[in-house]
């Protein structure tokens, strides 16, 4: 970042530092919306923006200079030019080639522009790959709140071409909202009070009032919070008594998530996986398929998505418990990055989550065969054996890489540079 921006470094606390204390409730009486990949999720979301009338919060962990990057922006502008307080976070690796003109334009009209652990490449490679903001959450006039796996670019289209990503996000309208908001803007280090309804947790954040229309927030951060989100699917797959369905884009969980999954199997649930076939990042599809050979011969249905690649961090267990958000179940999500999700208990969203991967599964997918004697079997259950526990340890050595305490810094117009035009238009 140069030119039309200089980042200023505040006395602030580490950004994952902000909801240390901050537990949520389960909220009853919200209406879920499931909106499956940007032809649904950036319309909601660009009305809702462009409706707003008091604040914007914005987290994202990709925002790119495309034609989606394009229209927030401009919608962004004009909602500060008519006063709206606009608050706008993004990450510092996966924002990191943002133009100082896009940027300086935000900034001009009014926007608070944040990044998470900015840093400038070092012999021409990136320092910050790790502990990545990587959440997705969106709140207009604290009344509409959007959250899932969808970031601001657009290969979450399908006219992107082949690499479009198949991906889910919801927006969420009801008590819960509530929720998101204050969240957003502890994480945003705007001043927070404590609201009324909320209080410290007392009962696992797993656990379910009775009803529907159910939902809680839960995140992932690097103090307090830092197994939350793993434990939430720890605890819904041992209470699984039918169907158990997880699609998620990156796969490389820690043994217990595993050891839940085959004991889900082996009492006779119906477990199913849906992987990337067409990854967009092949290591990905290689770790996962190290894990198949202890799934599949417990039972365990994977089917691979063939049709572009799966960017979806989404699961559904029994009839009515749900999860959507920006987390995936491999050592990044699950041990480094800022995530956040939602848990959700409604019947009617379950069955029209579950039909949407059923279809994917059935239509769209391979399904992978069980084979007890598969050639080369010695060579994969070997190379899995270390490379998981390569993995399980990777997160405590990333300490010691740089860039490994993360700050959430604000950065403000340079006015010098105003001739200076986006590159971009």
């Amino acid at each position: 970042m140069n030119g039309a921006v200089e980042h200023i470094a505040t006395d602030q606390p580490p950004d994952d530092t902000r909801a240390r204390d901050l537990d949520y409730a389960w909220q009853p009486g919200n209406q879920v919306e499931l909106l499956e990949n940007g032809e649904a999720y950036f319309p909601k979301v660009f009305e809702a923006l462009r409706q707003a009338r008091q604040e914007i919060l914005l987290e994202t962990f990709i925002l790119f200079e495309d034609k989606v990057g394009h229209e927030l922006h401009g919608i962004l502008i004009k909602a500060a030019q008519r006063g709206v307080k606009v608050v706008v976070s993004l990450d510092g690796f996966g924002c990191g080639e943002l133009s100082p003109g896009f940027l300086g334009e935000l900034a001009q009209a009014g926007v608070t522009v944040q990044m998470f652990d900015p840093a400038p490449k070092t012999l021409g490679f990136r320092t910050n790959w790790f502990r990545r903001l990587h959440r997705k959450i969106v709140v207009v006039d604290a009344t509409v709140g959007f959250i899932g796996g969808i970031n601001f670019s657009a290969d979450h289209l399908a006219d992107f071409g082949p690499e479009a990503k198949q991906d889910y996000a919801v927006q969420v309208i009801g008590p819960a909202v509530a929720d998101l908001h204050h969240f957003a803007l502890a994480q945003s280090g705007r001043p927070v009070r404590t609201r009324r309804g909320w209080r410290r947790q007392q009962r696992p954040a797993w656990a379910t009032e009775e009803g529907d229309g159910l939902v809680r927030l839960i995140y992932r951060d690097n103090l307090q919070h830092r197994s939350d989100i793993e434990e939430a699917y720890l605890h819904a797959l041992r209470h699984a008594r039918q169907r158990v369905v997880i699609a998620n884009a990156y796969f490389f969980p820690g043994y217990r998530l595993l050891r839940e999954l085959r004991n889900a199997a082996r009492r006779g649930v119906q477990v199913q996986l849906i992987m990337q076939g067409q990854p967009d990042v092949l290591l990905a599809k290689l770790a996962a398929r190290m894990l198949y050979d202890y799934l599949l011969k417990e039972g365990v249905v994977i089917h691979e998505y063939c049709q572009r690649p799966l960017h979806g961090k989404v699961a559904l267990v029994d009839e009515a418990w749900s999860t959507v958000g920006s987390s995936n179940l491999d050592p990044l999500s699950l041990s480094l990055n800022l995530e956040a999700n939602v848990l959700i208990h409604d019947r009617g969203f379950n069955q029209q989550l579950f039909e949407r991967l059923e279809d994917l599964s059935r239509n769209h997918c391979k399904t992978m065969p069980e084979n007890r004697t598969p050639r080369g079997w010695l060579w994969r259950v070997t190379v899995g054996f270390v490379v998981f526990h390569v993995l399980r340890y990777f997160p405590a050595w990333t300490g010691w890489l740089p860039a490994h305490k993360p700050r959430l810094k604000p950065f403000v117009h340079d006015r010098s540079q105003d001739h200076e035009p986006s590159p971009h238009g």
